[in-house]
């Protein structure tokens, strides 16, 4: 079943690149007491997550937490090694937290993954935006299969 407005995050384990490589940690210690804004993206490093979707909230960032963010954060089903390299080499810096669901445990929890085993890429994130407040989703916006309209950073933005 897949997440919706006014359900809380589902408890499961993410990992980020820390300063000594990678660190697990919490839904509920990410998201407990911050307004944070989530991207879900396919994978690291593929067409349209590096050349628009990422770029994309790296442009709109300082906007994005002029409006009471306290964090950017975008995930995808890979591992923290891929995640802190595609962030270094689309300069994220510290304007976006570069997430990894590994083994997809929280994608599925949240009922957005996507079936592209056919294609050979495996189990993956659909794509989608939402805003999420001390831990309840409070805005979602899921993109069709293979599209990019609702869940980039100016409608995200325009929803806070």
């Amino acid at each position: 079943m897949t997440i919706k407005i006014g359900d809380r995050i589902p408890e499961a384990t993410l990992t980020i690149m820390g300063e000594v490589g990678p660190r697990n940690v919490s839904t509920e210690a990410l998201f407990q007491g911050r307004r944070l804004v989530l991207f879900g993206l396919p994978g690291a490093f593929t067409p349209t997550c590096s050349a628009r979707h990422l770029p994309g909230y790296l442009d709109e960032a300082d906007a994005i937490r002029a409006k009471g963010v306290d964090a950017i954060l975008c995930l995808a089903v890979n591992d923290a090694f891929v995640m802190d390299a595609w962030g270094k080499q689309q300069n994220v810096g510290d304007k976006i937290l570069m997430v990894a669901d590994g083994n997809g445990d929280f994608t599925r929890a949240v009922g957005l993954e996507l079936d592209m085993t056919a294609r050979g890429f495996g189990w993956r994130s659909q794509r989608y935006g939402m805003v999420v407040e001390d831990g309840v989703v409070r805005a979602l916006n899921i993109e069709k299969p293979g599209e990019l309209e609702v869940s980039d950073a100016r409608s995200i933005l325009n929803l806070l």
